[in-house]
């Protein structure tokens, strides 16, 4: 079952820009599993496979519709802040289950040198936070569309995919929909068609590539809108499949680093211009 938690913290000090790249808040969640089951922790810790959670970078600024993934200058000390955190499966979120029913508000987490306090953790549709979700894997099938031909994603992060040895940051039909396929196939136990995407044709797109640095790596992703259609006769159900997917992607993401707020997409709902 996905869970698309989003966390309201408090900074009891200032927060530098050095301390709010993926990898820090990677550290941070890492933390938090550990400190409700450290044999969990050190296990995400050590693995290099596909992993059942993603991220976001730490969001200061009070709109849910445009994140930010870079900060220039501190983060002041009293700002209130959010940072998503999906589940892909429910082993994880049942193992976190003691760390969202016990929260003590006044309990300090650690980001570099800043002290966090986590004030509430939302976890289901809210009015003013969209990025907070929950709904099951048989559900997200089963209200998928088998007539809906138009799918179209915003990436609210940079995103790319890995293509042999190399990173690409154009999102294809395949690399779209063969990572959320992939992760879908992974952690849903529902069995999808192997290859969707020769029917799928992009059709409207306003993207433009970025690049996010830290002290070991730069990193060149796509934001921005892309609508693909879905073009010819075959049977529904691939229809559904493919939409399935679409309403996946808020939990799931695409491409690589989303364990350290790359790749943030989702479904959206495009007025041509």
């Amino acid at each position: 079952m996905p869970h698309s938690l989003v966390l309201n913290l408090l900074p009891q000090s200032p927060i530098y820009p050095a301390y709010l790249s993926g990898r820090h808040l990677h550290a941070l969640f890492l933390t938090l599993v550990s400190s409700v089951d450290k044999t969990l922790g050190d296990r995400l810790h050590a693995s290099i496979a596909d992993k059942a959670f993603t991220l976001s970078p730490l969001q200061a600024n009070k709109s849910k519709h445009n994140l930010q993934w870079e900060h220039q200058q501190p983060i002041p000390a009293g700002t209130p802040c959010w940072w998503r955190i999906s589940l892909l499966d429910d082993t994880l979120f049942s193992k976190l289950t003691q760390l969202w029913l016990n929260l003590n508000p006044k309990h300090p987490w650690h980001l570099g040198s800043a002290d966090l306090y986590i004030t509430s953790i939302l976890g289901t549709p809210q009015s003013t936070q969209p990025w907070a979700n929950a709904t099951t894997y048989a559900q997200l099938y089963e209200q998928a569309s088998d007539s809906e031909r138009e799918v179209a994603f915003r990436f609210y992060t940079p995103t790319c995919f890995r293509q042999g040895e190399f990173d690409a940051a154009l999102p294809t039909r395949e690399c779209v929909f063969n990572s959320l396929l992939n992760r879908w196939q992974k952690y849903s136990g529902i069995e999808f068609e192997p290859n969707l995407t020769p029917v799928i044709f992009p059709s409207y797109f306003n993207i433009s590539t970025t690049m996010v640095a830290d002290s070991r790596s730069k990193f060149i992703g796509c934001i921005g809108e892309i609508t693909y259609r879905i073009l010819g006769e075959f049977d529904p159900i691939i229809i559904k499949q493919i939409n399935a997917l679409a309403d996946f992607a808020l939990y799931c993401g695409a491409g690589r680093k989303t364990t350290m707020g790359m790749g943030m997409l989702r479904r959206i709902r495009i007025t041509k211009k």
